[in-house]
């Protein structure tokens, strides 16, 4: 009976005494990815769904069809939520350009309803953040809906309100060009207003008043600053890199990182290539891409059919000269100096995705545990990712809401 008895003991002392297995860092990073809600502020999917018969519920092949989205996909990617832009690129300052770029933004808004309420079962459209939190709780993705472009506010500011009623919850200010708001940070012929216009100052009060985030993104610096002198709450950068890491005046200074963090703000990084290490030419498909806003008026007054096809013709081109990408480190990179530079809780992400956002490593939204896993690599803890994935964005989202409440 001792025998039997002290091989009882040995084999539960053994037992206690066996080293406990250690933790990857993989499974370490999938474990925190999966834990935390993420959200990505900025992707351009809609321009995939306006015109066409794209159906986000079916996987796509990200290579084969050049589309960066869909729901399968997201879910793949462990993200929770995500905005889909309306995007409106800038076309004539007229009082029918503007009549035309308005008109654009209500269907496209009325796509993403539809796109969206096609697929009960896998996504809801989200327009707070309570409601993020509660859609991905029943296992669905949440969708928010942006405007990147003020050009789509045309003259009106109580469209500001309408499109609020519609669940928009930001407006980029503007594009790639100057707009009747304010000066982009990469117009040609250079300032207009050295700032933002008197009819943007308006924009911004307005924008205030009815709780809606204002993204300054793809704004000059000046504009910038204007904005910061005018907004009584936080605002957002939902796609924008560091441009000390990227040379680039799309991207954001130190002192801009700065002066946003000072108002509360938060920085999204964006995962574009070309904003994100400074791109190796590519005149090729340079030419071509600028042959085809040539061909379809730079997507101006286009009917849906023509949408969809130079929507097609758009990821062609980009099949046929494929770019040199950066890779998640390089995004990691940006991620690292806008702490440094701005604070842990200023930074988060928006990958800018079906606008050209991929790199190396997170090619399409199923690759956005990678970006995680990068940072467990680099020691970033669960509390920093759970900021950086969603929690400082949120945060500033919450602001804006309680304080136009508190302002009405």
């Amino acid at each position: 009976m001792k025998i039997l008895f002290y091989s009882a003991v040995f084999m539960l002392l053994s037992t206690a005494f066996q080293p406990v297995q250690k933790e990857t860092l993989v499974q370490k990073a999938a474990r925190i990815h999966n834990a935390v809600f993420t959200i990505d502020t900025h992707c351009d999917t809609p321009m995939n769904l306006y015109g066409s018969e794209f159906n986000i519920a079916e996987r796509h092949d990200a290579k084969a069809t050049d589309t960066k989205v869909d729901l399968p996909r997201m879910k793949e990617g462990g993200l929770d939520a995500q905005f889909w832009a309306v995007f409106l690129s800038q076309g004539k300052r007229t009082d029918e350009g503007h009549a035309n770029a308005n008109k654009k933004a209500f269907e496209i808004i009325k796509t993403i309803y539809k796109s969206v309420e096609s697929a009960p079962a896998l996504a809801q459209i989200a327009k707070t953040p309570e409601d993020g939190y509660a859609i991905e709780k029943a296992g669905k993705r949440a969708i928010y809906i942006g405007i990147e472009n003020g050009y789509a506010i045309a003259h009106d500011l109580s469209m500001i309100e309408k499109f609020w009623q519609l669940g928009v919850r930001y407006i980029t200010l503007c594009h790639t060009a100057n707009n009747d708001i304010c000066d982009s940070s990469t117009d040609k012929k250079g300032p207009e207003y050295n700032g933002l216009s008197p009819f943007g100052v308006e924009v911004v009060k307005e924008m205030n008043r009815t709780g809606m985030m204002i993204d300054v993104s793809h704004i000059s610096d000046s504009s910038l600053y204007d904005v910061l002198k005018f907004t009584k709450f936080p605002i957002i950068a939902s796609h924008s890199c560091a441009r000390a890491m990227c040379d680039n005046p799309r991207n954001l200074t130190d002192e801009g990182l700065r002066a946003i963090a000072k108002n509360g703000g938060v920085i999204q990084m964006c995962i574009l290539t070309d904003y994100v290490k400074t791109p190796n030419p590519n005149p090729a498909r340079d030419s071509a891409r600028a042959a085809l806003r040539v061909k379809y008026n730079n997507f101006q007054g286009l009917t849906p059919e023509q949408e969809k096809a130079g929507t097609e013709e758009w990821h062609k081109i980009a099949r046929d000269f494929p770019q040199k990408l950066a890779s998640v480190k390089d995004v990691v990179d940006h991620i690292d100096h806008i702490v440094k530079i701005a604070g842990i809780d200023h930074v988060g992400i928006g990958t800018d995705f079906d606008g050209g956002g991929a790199v190396s490593g997170c090619f399409d939204v199923s690759g956005m545990g990678n970006i995680t896993l990068e940072l467990v690599k680099r020691g970033y803890t669960e509390e920093q990712i759970r900021k950086i994935w969603g929690g400082n964005f949120m945060r500033v989202f919450k602001a804006v809401l309680e304080g136009a409440e508190k302002h009405s």
